[in-house]
């Protein structure tokens, strides 16, 4: 099966396409896809992981087409920065 792996840099996006057998699950895509490897700022325990938007764990087993997404941890409270705004 073909999965896409997606990781937003501030700078650009990387997008990669691996194939992977039919019991594949989301960390295997990862290993396959070599991403880790090329950036080793990503941190899969403050980072995390999800398919077509939403957080899964490694163990999440994968379909033909699904689009797996690594999520860099926030650097700001969202609720913190509109507090800010609201006080402007």
């Amino acid at each position: 099966m073909r999965i896409q792996i997606v990781y937003a840099r501030p700078e650009h996006q990387e997008i990669r396409w691996v194939e992977l057998g039919e019991m594949a699950c989301l960390g295997d895509a990862l290993t396959a896809s070599g991403i880790l490897e090329d950036f080793p700022e990503i941190d899969l325990k403050t980072g995390a992981v999800g398919v077509s938007g939403k957080v899964r764990s490694l163990q999440t087993p994968l379909h033909e087409g699904d689009r797996v997404e690594l999520y860099r941890p926030r650097q700001v409270d969202p609720k913190h920065k509109r507090r800010e705004r609201l006080k402007s």
